[in-house]
């Protein structure tokens, strides 16, 4: 089967050109669906806690997120725990995507209660109350592809849905400090973050930051799972030994997964810094001036790139007012980060000195 498997990246936007235009029609239902499937192409997992789930699956027990996961789909990306009640329970369950004739490569569908998300050559995916994801997927698909997209996308709407702010960055705990690096495709997010690992600081996340606001005074990075995806030119300029490289998924994945034994923020942590990575001739620091500091905030936010369908009603106005708030509070610097991976140690630097003259 020949597949575009590219596109399973978590990065959003290798969604359209590789799967093709989306469909994205949203109508308010009332619809219900579960029923069960046995799916037989589930991969036995690393060795973790587990149960049996009704129908004779295996149901993993992980945390992520500061939720409890149980899951039918193997993800051993992250943390496994014991069983517990789960926050989010990743179920294999057949997916009866409304209006299915509409479907293309990709499609979207954002509902109150439930929201669809389908991708032709890898499955389908139904997020209901925020609390359940029910896979449905393609013919020959297994665990490994299913979690490019499952710990991608839809964990972030998924998060989203739960009141979080999500934002396409990386994070990093600096001692009880953290920096979040947004910017665009190649700005080199990851790599910033893995040469900040490299000089002793810890990874909180990496594609999908969540961002706890109960708190309007204290803005909290939620921690994810240890796991740093590198290209392999900068991989091989950070070397990160305290990281297994995973098995490639497909040779068409161009970032290996690097799974941290060591170097992994499990708490956490208040906001300290956001910026907004660029190339320059040299590292360098500057704050976002005035209202600028908002659109930022509002163009690197996860649910931002599924378009305006995905805040139907109150949710835009809830959306705009998290962005504001953490604009408001935290602020935004640009991070001009040199060209040449060999010069990544003066961003660090750079980010270092930042973070030690206080807060802003």
């Amino acid at each position: 089967m020949n597949l575009p498997i590219a596109s399973l990246e978590h990065d959003p936007e290798k969604w359209e050109p590789v799967f093709g235009e989306r469909s994205c029609p949203n109508k308010e239902l009332d619809r219900d669906g579960d029923s069960t499937k046995r799916h037989h192409g589930l991969a036995r997992p690393e060795p973790a806690t587990e149960t049996t789930a009704p129908g004779g699956r295996v149901r993993h027990f992980y945390k992520a997120y500061g939720l409890v996961v149980s899951s039918e789909v193997a993800l051993p990306e992250l943390e496994p725990m014991a069983p517990a009640t789960p926050d989010l329970d990743i179920a294999i369950r057949p997916v009866d995507f409304p209006d299915s004739a509409s479907l293309g490569a990709a499609a979207f569908r954002f509902e109150a209660r439930r929201q669809y998300l389908s991708w032709q050559a890898v499955g389908t995916f139904m997020i209901s109350d925020a609390s359940r994801i029910d896979v449905d997927p393609a013919p020959g698909i297994d665990d490994p592809l299913l979690a490019f997209p499952l710990l991608g996308p839809v964990m972030a709407l998924a998060l989203h849905r739960r009141g979080l702010l999500v934002l396409h960055a990386s994070a990093i705990a600096v001692g009880g400090r953290s920096v979040i690096f947004m910017g665009d495709k190649g700005a080199g997010k990851s790599t910033t973050a893995g040469a900040m690992i490299r000089a002793g600081h810890r990874l909180l996340t990496d594609d999908v930051v969540a961002l706890d606001l109960s708190d309007p005074d204290r803005p909290m990075i939620l921690p994810g799972f240890p796991q740093l995806k590198l290209a392999a030119d900068a991989a091989g300029a950070i070397r990160l030994e305290q990281a297994e490289v995973r098995p490639q998924v497909h040779p068409q994945i161009d970032k290996a997964q690097h799974r941290l034994h060591d170097g992994f923020a499990a708490e956490a942590v208040p906001v300290s810094r956001i910026y907004v990575l660029e190339r320059g001739g040299r590292a360098a620091i500057s704050p976002l001036i005035g209202a600028a500091a908002l659109p930022a905030v509002i163009k690197f936010s996860y649910v931002t790139r599924f378009g305006r369908q995905a805040l139907p009603g109150d949710l835009a106005a809830a959306h705009l007012s998290q962005c504001a708030q953490v604009a408001g509070r935290v602020g935004v610097s640009r991070l001009e980060v040199p060209a040449g991976l060999a010069r990544l140690d003066e961003a660090v630097a750079a980010i270092e000195t930042d973070l030690a003259s206080g807060t802003r």
